[in-house]
Protein backbone atom coordinates (compact mmCIF):
# COMPACT_ATOMS: atom_id res chain seq x y z
CA UNK A 1 0.00 0.00 0.00
CA UNK A 2 2.83 2.32 0.92
CA UNK A 3 4.72 1.71 -2.51
CA UNK A 4 1.00 2.40 -4.22
CA UNK A 5 1.11 6.47 -3.27
CA UNK A 6 5.03 6.97 -3.64
CA UNK A 7 5.99 9.02 -6.51
CA UNK A 8 4.33 9.51 -9.71
CA UNK A 9 1.89 6.60 -8.68
CA UNK A 10 0.22 8.77 -6.10
CA UNK A 11 -0.91 11.57 -8.66
CA UNK A 12 -2.85 8.78 -9.95
CA UNK A 13 -3.81 6.55 -7.53
CA UNK A 14 -5.05 9.81 -4.99
CA UNK A 15 -7.53 10.82 -7.57
CA UNK A 16 -8.31 7.75 -8.43
CA UNK A 17 -9.40 7.44 -4.78
CA UNK A 18 -11.23 10.37 -4.57
CA UNK A 19 -13.60 9.61 -7.51
CA UNK A 20 -14.09 6.29 -6.58
CA UNK A 21 -14.97 7.13 -3.29
CA UNK A 22 -17.50 9.93 -4.47
CA UNK A 23 -18.86 7.71 -6.81
CA UNK A 24 -19.97 4.94 -3.81
CA UNK A 25 -19.40 7.30 -0.99
CA UNK A 26 -22.73 6.07 0.46
CA UNK A 27 -21.04 2.10 0.38
CA UNK A 28 -18.02 3.57 1.38
CA UNK A 29 -19.64 4.96 4.61
CA UNK A 30 -21.33 2.03 5.05
CA UNK A 31 -18.19 -0.01 5.33
CA UNK A 32 -16.35 2.29 7.73
CA UNK A 33 -19.37 2.15 9.94
CA UNK A 34 -19.62 -1.56 10.01
CA UNK A 35 -15.82 -1.78 10.65
CA UNK A 36 -16.41 0.79 13.03
CA UNK A 37 -18.66 -1.63 15.01
CA UNK A 38 -17.05 -4.63 13.97
CA UNK A 39 -13.80 -3.22 15.97
CA UNK A 40 -15.56 -1.66 18.69
CA UNK A 41 -18.70 -3.64 19.82
CA UNK A 42 -18.14 -6.47 21.93
CA UNK A 43 -21.38 -8.23 22.63
CA UNK A 44 -21.60 -10.32 19.25
CA UNK A 45 -25.75 -10.02 19.16
CA UNK A 46 -25.49 -5.84 19.15
CA UNK A 47 -22.58 -5.89 16.93
CA UNK A 48 -24.42 -7.95 14.68
CA UNK A 49 -27.62 -6.47 14.94
CA UNK A 50 -25.86 -2.76 14.23
CA UNK A 51 -24.15 -4.82 11.19
CA UNK A 52 -27.72 -5.64 9.64
CA UNK A 53 -29.12 -2.03 9.79
CA UNK A 54 -25.79 -0.36 8.22
CA UNK A 55 -26.20 -3.19 5.59
CA UNK A 56 -29.70 -2.61 5.18
CA UNK A 57 -28.97 1.34 4.33
CA UNK A 58 -25.89 1.09 2.80
CA UNK A 59 -28.07 -0.96 0.26
CA UNK A 60 -31.25 1.46 0.03
CA UNK A 61 -28.92 4.59 -0.32
CA UNK A 62 -26.16 3.62 -2.44
CA UNK A 63 -28.68 2.11 -4.98
CA UNK A 64 -30.40 5.73 -5.34
CA UNK A 65 -27.32 7.81 -5.71
CA UNK A 66 -25.49 5.60 -8.39
CA UNK A 67 -29.24 5.66 -9.89
CA UNK A 68 -29.18 9.46 -9.43
CA UNK A 69 -25.30 10.28 -10.74
CA UNK A 70 -26.13 8.16 -13.85
CA UNK A 71 -29.48 9.49 -15.09
CA UNK A 72 -29.58 12.73 -16.86
CA UNK A 73 -29.81 16.11 -15.14
CA UNK A 74 -33.55 16.77 -14.91
CA UNK A 75 -33.66 20.51 -16.26
CA UNK A 76 -32.13 18.97 -19.79
CA UNK A 77 -35.19 17.43 -19.52
CA UNK A 78 -37.48 20.09 -19.14
CA UNK A 79 -35.83 21.88 -21.25
CA UNK A 80 -36.35 19.40 -24.10
CA UNK A 81 -40.33 18.89 -23.20
CA UNK A 82 -40.65 22.92 -23.28
CA UNK A 83 -38.68 22.76 -27.01
CA UNK A 84 -40.96 19.72 -28.01
CA UNK A 85 -44.04 21.61 -26.59
CA UNK A 86 -43.46 25.28 -27.92
CA UNK A 87 -45.05 25.97 -31.42
CA UNK A 88 -43.48 27.73 -34.60
CA UNK A 89 -45.47 30.97 -35.34
CA UNK A 90 -46.42 29.51 -38.58
CA UNK A 91 -47.81 26.74 -36.79
CA UNK A 92 -49.96 28.99 -33.94
CA UNK A 93 -51.28 30.96 -36.98
CA UNK A 94 -52.06 27.45 -38.90
CA UNK A 95 -54.15 26.83 -35.40
CA UNK A 96 -56.09 30.06 -34.66
CA UNK A 97 -57.26 30.02 -38.54
CA UNK A 98 -58.40 26.62 -38.07
CA UNK A 99 -60.20 27.71 -34.81
CA UNK A 100 -61.89 30.65 -35.92
CA UNK A 101 -63.05 28.63 -39.33
CA UNK A 102 -66.68 26.76 -38.42
CA UNK A 103 -67.50 23.39 -40.10
CA UNK A 104 -70.29 23.18 -42.05
CA UNK A 105 -72.69 21.40 -39.46
CA UNK A 106 -71.86 24.41 -36.77
CA UNK A 107 -73.54 26.50 -39.07
CA UNK A 108 -76.95 24.34 -39.81
CA UNK A 109 -79.46 25.37 -36.55
CA UNK A 110 -82.56 23.09 -38.93
CA UNK A 111 -83.82 20.15 -37.26
CA UNK A 112 -82.52 16.64 -38.33
CA UNK A 113 -85.20 14.61 -37.94
CA UNK A 114 -87.18 15.32 -40.84
CA UNK A 115 -89.47 13.62 -43.68
CA UNK A 116 -88.66 14.27 -47.51
CA UNK A 117 -91.26 15.41 -49.86
CA UNK A 118 -92.39 16.26 -53.33
CA UNK A 119 -94.65 19.15 -54.17
CA UNK A 120 -98.20 17.95 -55.79
CA UNK A 121 -100.23 21.33 -54.92
CA UNK A 122 -100.52 24.45 -52.69
CA UNK A 123 -104.01 24.46 -51.75
CA UNK A 124 -103.92 28.14 -50.00
CA UNK A 125 -101.15 29.96 -47.58
CA UNK A 126 -101.08 27.40 -44.93
CA UNK A 127 -102.27 23.81 -46.28
CA UNK A 128 -100.59 22.08 -49.13
CA UNK A 129 -100.45 18.38 -50.84
CA UNK A 130 -97.26 16.52 -51.31
CA UNK A 131 -96.09 13.06 -51.97
CA UNK A 132 -93.60 10.73 -50.14
CA UNK A 133 -93.15 7.19 -49.70
CA UNK A 134 -95.81 6.63 -52.69
CA UNK A 135 -98.53 8.07 -51.26
CA UNK A 136 -100.26 11.82 -50.79
CA UNK A 137 -100.98 13.22 -48.16
CA UNK A 138 -102.83 17.00 -47.26
CA UNK A 139 -100.71 19.14 -44.86
CA UNK A 140 -101.91 21.62 -42.50
CA UNK A 141 -99.05 23.47 -41.49
CA UNK A 142 -98.44 24.02 -37.72
CA UNK A 143 -98.26 27.90 -36.13
CA UNK A 144 -99.72 30.37 -39.27
CA UNK A 145 -102.90 31.07 -40.45
CA UNK A 146 -103.73 32.87 -43.73
CA UNK A 147 -106.38 34.41 -44.88
CA UNK A 148 -109.36 32.32 -46.94
CA UNK A 149 -109.21 31.71 -50.45
CA UNK A 150 -110.81 28.34 -51.14
CA UNK A 151 -113.70 27.02 -48.09
CA UNK A 152 -116.93 27.72 -49.94
CA UNK A 153 -118.69 28.72 -47.38
CA UNK A 154 -116.83 32.29 -46.96
CA UNK A 155 -116.07 35.13 -49.16
CA UNK A 156 -112.08 35.41 -50.44
CA UNK A 157 -111.11 37.36 -47.19
CA UNK A 158 -108.56 40.33 -47.86
CA UNK A 159 -104.77 39.34 -48.86
CA UNK A 160 -105.91 35.81 -48.92
CA UNK A 161 -104.85 35.93 -53.08
CA UNK A 162 -101.91 37.34 -52.44
CA UNK A 163 -100.75 35.26 -49.78
CA UNK A 164 -102.31 32.07 -51.83
CA UNK A 165 -99.71 33.34 -54.83
CA UNK A 166 -96.65 33.90 -52.43
CA UNK A 167 -97.07 30.32 -51.17
CA UNK A 168 -97.12 29.05 -54.44
CA UNK A 169 -94.22 31.35 -55.60
CA UNK A 170 -92.21 29.52 -52.50
CA UNK A 171 -93.26 26.12 -53.07
CA UNK A 172 -94.60 24.90 -56.08
CA UNK A 173 -92.78 22.09 -57.55
CA UNK A 174 -89.92 22.00 -55.15
CA UNK A 175 -88.92 19.62 -52.67
CA UNK A 176 -89.29 20.10 -48.87
CA UNK A 177 -88.85 18.69 -45.28
CA UNK A 178 -91.64 18.28 -43.13
CA UNK A 179 -91.12 18.22 -39.39
CA UNK A 180 -93.60 16.47 -36.86
CA UNK A 181 -94.20 18.51 -33.30
CA UNK A 182 -95.59 15.89 -30.77
CA UNK A 183 -96.83 18.67 -28.75
CA UNK A 184 -100.11 19.49 -31.52
CA UNK A 185 -100.96 15.91 -32.09
CA UNK A 186 -100.37 13.68 -35.59
CA UNK A 187 -103.33 14.94 -37.35
CA UNK A 188 -105.95 17.15 -37.45
CA UNK A 189 -110.29 16.45 -37.38
CA UNK A 190 -110.30 16.64 -41.00
CA UNK A 191 -107.39 14.07 -40.86
CA UNK A 192 -104.74 15.95 -42.03
CA UNK A 193 -101.01 15.73 -41.01
CA UNK A 194 -99.87 18.86 -38.97
CA UNK A 195 -96.17 19.97 -39.82
CA UNK A 196 -93.82 22.48 -40.06
CA UNK A 197 -92.58 23.11 -43.64
CA UNK A 198 -89.26 23.49 -44.53
CA UNK A 199 -87.88 24.54 -47.94
CA UNK A 200 -83.89 25.53 -49.35
CA UNK A 201 -82.56 22.04 -48.25
CA UNK A 202 -84.31 22.44 -44.70
CA UNK A 203 -82.77 25.49 -44.37
CA UNK A 204 -85.56 28.26 -43.84
CA UNK A 205 -89.20 28.05 -41.98
CA UNK A 206 -91.44 28.37 -44.35
CA UNK A 207 -93.99 29.41 -41.88
CA UNK A 208 -92.18 31.64 -40.37
CA UNK A 209 -90.96 33.20 -43.49
CA UNK A 210 -94.65 33.64 -44.08
CA UNK A 211 -95.83 35.40 -40.86
CA UNK A 212 -92.18 37.58 -41.14
CA UNK A 213 -93.30 38.67 -44.85
CA UNK A 214 -96.80 39.56 -43.90
CA UNK A 215 -98.64 36.64 -45.79
CA UNK A 216 -99.52 34.85 -42.81
CA UNK A 217 -100.30 35.14 -39.23
CA UNK A 218 -98.98 33.32 -36.31
CA UNK A 219 -101.91 31.10 -35.17
CA UNK A 220 -101.95 29.07 -31.63
CA UNK A 221 -104.57 26.43 -32.03
CA UNK A 222 -104.98 25.18 -28.33
CA UNK A 223 -101.55 24.25 -26.61
CA UNK A 224 -97.79 25.84 -27.12
CA UNK A 225 -95.86 24.57 -29.85
CA UNK A 226 -92.11 24.00 -31.08
CA UNK A 227 -91.67 27.51 -32.43
CA UNK A 228 -94.36 29.64 -30.18
CA UNK A 229 -91.96 32.23 -29.41
CA UNK A 230 -90.38 32.78 -32.59
CA UNK A 231 -93.43 32.79 -34.81
CA UNK A 232 -94.90 35.57 -32.32
CA UNK A 233 -91.70 37.46 -32.59
CA UNK A 234 -91.88 37.49 -36.48
CA UNK A 235 -95.39 38.71 -36.28
CA UNK A 236 -94.37 41.75 -34.22
CA UNK A 237 -91.62 42.83 -36.77
CA UNK A 238 -93.92 42.37 -39.66
CA UNK A 239 -96.60 44.38 -37.64
CA UNK A 240 -94.06 47.26 -36.82
CA UNK A 241 -92.59 46.91 -40.48
CA UNK A 242 -96.27 46.92 -42.35
CA UNK A 243 -95.46 44.24 -44.09
CA UNK A 244 -97.95 42.53 -46.64
CA UNK A 245 -101.34 42.15 -45.43
CA UNK A 246 -99.87 44.72 -42.17
CA UNK A 247 -99.50 47.71 -44.27
CA UNK A 248 -101.58 50.33 -44.39
CA UNK A 249 -102.81 50.03 -48.09
CA UNK A 250 -103.00 46.34 -47.93
CA UNK A 251 -107.31 46.30 -47.66
CA UNK A 252 -108.22 49.16 -48.48
CA UNK A 253 -112.30 48.39 -48.96
CA UNK A 254 -112.12 46.57 -45.50
CA UNK A 255 -112.68 48.45 -41.93
CA UNK A 256 -110.29 46.16 -40.31
CA UNK A 257 -107.42 43.66 -41.29
CA UNK A 258 -108.48 40.27 -42.80
CA UNK A 259 -109.45 37.06 -40.34
CA UNK A 260 -107.23 34.29 -39.35
CA UNK A 261 -109.73 31.13 -40.37
CA UNK A 262 -109.92 28.31 -37.26
CA UNK A 263 -108.31 24.98 -38.63
CA UNK A 264 -112.17 23.46 -37.42
CA UNK A 265 -115.48 25.06 -38.71
CA UNK A 266 -118.52 24.43 -36.43
CA UNK A 267 -122.18 23.61 -37.47
CA UNK A 268 -123.26 26.92 -37.72
CA UNK A 269 -121.33 29.70 -36.08
CA UNK A 270 -123.08 32.51 -33.97
CA UNK A 271 -123.10 35.68 -35.47
CA UNK A 272 -124.08 38.14 -32.83
CA UNK A 273 -121.54 40.31 -31.36
CA UNK A 274 -123.96 41.75 -28.40
CA UNK A 275 -125.53 40.01 -25.54
CA UNK A 276 -128.55 38.82 -25.11
CA UNK A 277 -129.27 42.27 -22.61
CA UNK A 278 -127.73 44.37 -25.73
CA UNK A 279 -124.77 45.23 -24.35
CA UNK A 280 -121.54 45.01 -26.62
CA UNK A 281 -119.21 42.08 -25.95
CA UNK A 282 -115.41 42.74 -25.60
CA UNK A 283 -113.94 40.82 -28.45
CA UNK A 284 -115.89 40.44 -32.09
CA UNK A 285 -117.97 36.92 -32.28
CA UNK A 286 -117.21 36.22 -35.64
CA UNK A 287 -113.29 37.64 -36.41
CA UNK A 288 -111.13 37.24 -36.01
CA UNK A 289 -110.71 33.58 -34.68
CA UNK A 290 -109.39 34.24 -31.06
CA UNK A 291 -107.30 30.93 -29.08
CA UNK A 292 -106.75 31.11 -25.12
CA UNK A 293 -103.59 32.40 -25.72
CA UNK A 294 -105.41 35.33 -26.62
CA UNK A 295 -106.88 35.98 -22.76
CA UNK A 296 -105.42 37.12 -19.96
CA UNK A 297 -107.27 34.84 -17.47
CA UNK A 298 -110.13 32.42 -17.91
CA UNK A 299 -112.56 34.79 -16.28
CA UNK A 300 -111.97 36.99 -19.13
CA UNK A 301 -112.29 33.59 -21.55
CA UNK A 302 -115.65 32.95 -20.05
CA UNK A 303 -116.79 36.58 -20.11
CA UNK A 304 -116.13 36.12 -23.56
CA UNK A 305 -117.49 32.80 -24.22
CA UNK A 306 -120.80 33.61 -22.55
CA UNK A 307 -121.35 36.64 -24.05
CA UNK A 308 -120.82 35.28 -27.47
CA UNK A 309 -123.61 32.41 -26.93
CA UNK A 310 -121.15 29.66 -27.61
CA UNK A 311 -121.72 26.32 -25.88
CA UNK A 312 -120.57 22.62 -25.66
CA UNK A 313 -122.10 21.91 -28.78
CA UNK A 314 -121.20 24.97 -30.56
CA UNK A 315 -118.07 26.44 -30.28
CA UNK A 316 -116.40 27.94 -33.15
CA UNK A 317 -113.29 29.28 -31.87
CA UNK A 318 -112.31 26.28 -29.91
CA UNK A 319 -111.89 27.85 -26.50
CA UNK A 320 -113.85 24.65 -24.47
CA UNK A 321 -111.09 21.62 -25.47
CA UNK A 322 -112.21 18.92 -22.86
CA UNK A 323 -113.70 16.21 -24.97
CA UNK A 324 -116.99 16.95 -26.54
CA UNK A 325 -117.10 20.30 -24.15
CA UNK A 326 -118.41 21.22 -20.99
CA UNK A 327 -119.08 24.65 -21.88
CA UNK A 328 -115.98 26.47 -19.51
CA UNK A 329 -113.22 28.01 -22.04
CA UNK A 330 -109.75 28.33 -21.05
CA UNK A 331 -109.43 25.99 -18.07
CA UNK A 332 -106.40 25.48 -18.40
CA UNK A 333 -105.19 29.43 -18.04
Amino acid sequence: MKGLLEGKRKLIIIPLIGILSLAFLPIAIGLGAGWFVYKKVGSSKLKYSFLAIIALFTLTFGGVWISAMTSPSKPERNQEQTTQATPTPEAQTTAVETTKEPSPTQELTTPTNMQTAKMTRVIDGDTIDVSFDGKTERIRIIGINTPETVDPRKPVECFGQEASAKAKEYLADKTVQLEADPTQGERDKYNRLLRYVWIDNGTVDFGKLMIATGYAYEYTYNLPYKYQAEYKQAQKDAEQGKKGLWADDACPVATTKPTAKPVTQPTSAPTQTTTSGGGACKYSCTSPDRDCSDFSSHAEAQAFFDCCGFTATNDPMKLDSVGVGDGVACESI
